[in-house]
């Protein structure tokens, strides 16, 4: 028996036990080694080193003995020798492919997967005991490596017929908490195959069981299945896949029963290559507003998984975006996670600048099927524009819609200012549960009146986002229920009016900053108009949330009476005549503004019997 040529045997226990966060990983490792041999010889072929080999010559095979727990995975690569079994197997975390890349750089043809020469060791994570059985090309002799894990191993000759390597697995037995047996299952190595190794280059083949019937009896045969796609979709010419090919791998990929909305085949060479296959769904997955979405690209490396999910690739505000990305990255020694941030981000700003770019063509050349796409993601958008601090305001503000008041459809905020008087100073929106409860606003009397525009924002997240963007080409956003909207609505007060005014705020206790005449309602006594950063539609979406402070927060409410609606004249003679009723029609019409501003009344039985009281 001979020691691993390491430092104690805790380095193999630490890679077996350590490195890798899924044990089902083995197969994905097993498979690569497969295919970086075969890649040998065939690079070899290539380079004229060796003749007649032709790429349909190879392949890999796994066998299942389900009876004895055994896992065979088979190439007819380049195979080792005894003495590359003792330097590639006996030395832990020193790599043969590694070598044989670096000597042959920088040549394109040179394709190799594995680099860390620990991957080969994850199948202790499954095994009690691995055999590697190898005959090198063009050699006479094979040899059989076995070892049983950190205690060493052993090399002898062996018999093998042709080229290649057979690793042969002997799963450990199950436990409660882990069921090895499934990875002589074939259900579970298709699975697995499909979901790692679906994209490696050579067809990996698996004696499969069948049923048929004859003579009206089942029998069971066996057939040799081909695991994997072998070329992937995203690298083949884009003008050579059709749109049913794209649909139908986003929704075999993805588990969507509707084709994308749109689908993006990208690719880029220079300081960071890549293949990137991206989908816009139609809809968003039933889970895609709350706190249990993940978001993430799935990344591979030379067509073998490295990642399901790579948050890294996509901003939260792309977040819906589904696919994938394939380059050539150095990854740390589990094979799972990138070695250099510094690769991702190049790829990261790349595909955002894309996907930005085909959202962008989408808008200005099929507005039908942007704007089912900003129903289905927009808030998503929005909430990039609000998300830290506005920094994203610039790159996402021409992708977002408002619905326009005037033209009862979506418009950008180009196409709003483009259109604006001018005299119009201002961008002007209003807040609302919904466009026809905008449309009722008294507030947007005034403005409408003038022949101005106003966007109807339907979303809890409007109105903080608009905050954060300040101004869309140096047009200030200002909301028609904001006190000074920039159009001259004042009402020359008499003496008398103001005695009547100051009364009311006194009455209403606080309720608001101020009472005051106004000519910007038309055909309504009252509304509710706020002064300084802190609106009503904010106060009611930061008092609604779960984690509100306990002492509610509160807009400077000021409440604007119609001075020329014959509430007012009832106002007047109840502050002449009859005082205590006066008090009582405030607080009526102080809630009354209220719910026109969809806000709930601190108390709706005493409303309820306030107006009682004024109607007997």
């Amino acid at each position: 028996m001979k020691k691993f040529k390491t430092e104690s045997q805790r380095v193999l226990d630490l890679m077996i036990n350590s490195i890798y966060t899924h044990k089902e990983i083995f197969i994905r490792e097993l498979l690569s080694n497969c295919s970086d041999a075969i890649d040998k010889l065939y690079y070899k072929s290539l380079t004229g080193g060796i003749s007649g080999l032709n790429r349909e010559d190879f392949a890999i095979d796994i066998t299942l003995d389900k009876e004895n727990r055994i896992l065979k995975i088979a190439d007819n690569g380049i195979g080792m020798t005894a003495e590359e079994l003792e330097n590639n197997l006996g030395v832990i975390a020193r790599s043969g492919s590694l070598n044989f890349k670096k000597e042959n750089e920088p040549n394109e043809d040179v394709n190799i997967i594995g680099q860390f020469g620990v991957g080969f060791y994850s199948a202790f994570m499954v095994a009690k005991k691995v055999e590697v059985l190898s005959k090198a090309y063009g050699s006479e002799e094979a040899n059989l490596w076995v070892s049983e894990g950190t205690a060493g191993y052993e090399i002898e000759k062996a018999e093998k017929d042709g080229h290649g390597t057979v690793v042969t697995v002997y799963l450990k037995d199950d436990t409660e908490e882990e069921k090895y047996g499934k990875y002589v299952e074939e259900y579970e190595i298709r699975e697995l195959v499909k979901k790692y190794s679906d994209y490696i280059r050579y067809p990996i083949r698996m004696e499969v069981t069948r049923y048929r019937t004859e003579d009206g009896k089942e029998e069971e045969y066996k057939e040799t299945e081909t695991l994997n796609s072998m070329v992937p979709l995203w690298k083949k010419n884009k003008k050579e896949v059709t749109k049913e090919e794209y649909d139908r791998f986003y929704k075999d990929t993805f588990y969507d029963s509707e084709e994308p909305l749109l689908t993006i085949h990208a690719s880029a060479e220079g300081a960071v290559e890549y293949k990137a296959l991206l989908f816009i769904p139609s809809h968003p997955q039933y889970n895609y507003y709350t706190k249990n979405y993940e978001k993430g690209l799935r990344l591979y490396t030379n067509g073998v998984l490295i990642t399901d999910l790579c948050k890294d690739l996509l901003p939260d505000y792309f977040s819906f975006v589904k696919g994938l990305v394939d380059s050539e990255l150095t990854l740390n020694i589990s094979r799972e996670t990138v070695q250099y941030d510094r690769q991702l981000k190049l790829i990261a700003q790349n595909i955002e600048k894309k996907i930005k770019s085909e959202l962008t063509n989408l808008l200005e050349n099929d507005r039908e099927k942007y704007e089912k796409f900003f129903t289905a993601f927009g808030l998503q958008l929005k909430y990039g524009i609000y998300d830290n601090w506005g920094a994203n305001k610039d790159k996402l503000q021409d992708l977002v819609l408002f619905r326009s008041l005037k033209k009862d459809k979506f418009v950008t905020l180009g196409e709003y200012v483009a259109e604006m008087p001018e005299n119009q100073k201002y961008i002007y929106y209003s807040t609302g549960a919904s466009v026809e409860s905008i449309k009722a606003l008294p507030q947007c009397e005034k403005v409408t009146e003038e022949g101005f525009d106003v966007l109807c924002m339907t979303d809890s997240i409007d109105e903080f986002a608009i905050r954060f963007m300040f101004n869309y080409k140096e047009k200030e956003f200002r909301s028609v229920a904001s006190e000074d909207i920039g159009i001259d609505d004042s009402v020359e007060e008499s003496a008398e009016d103001k005695e009547v005014t100051d009364f009311l705020k006194e009455a209403l206790d606080g309720k608001v900053g101020k009472v005051k005449l106004s000519s910007r309602l038309k055909t309504h006594p009252v509304c509710l108009t706020s002064e300084g950063e802190l609106t009503i539609e904010m106060e009611k979406v930061i008092n609604s949330m779960p984690n509100a402070p306990k002492d509610k927060i509160k807009a400077e409410k000021v409440l604007e009476i119609n001075a020329s609606h014959p509430v007012f004249e009832t106002v007047k003679k109840l502050y002449a005549e009859d005082k205590d009723r006066l008090k009582m029609l405030a607080e009526v019409l102080y809630d009354q503004a209220l719910l026109i501003e969809g806000v709930a009344v601190e108390n709706p039985t005493r409303l309820a019997d306030l107006v009682c009281k004024l109607i007997g």
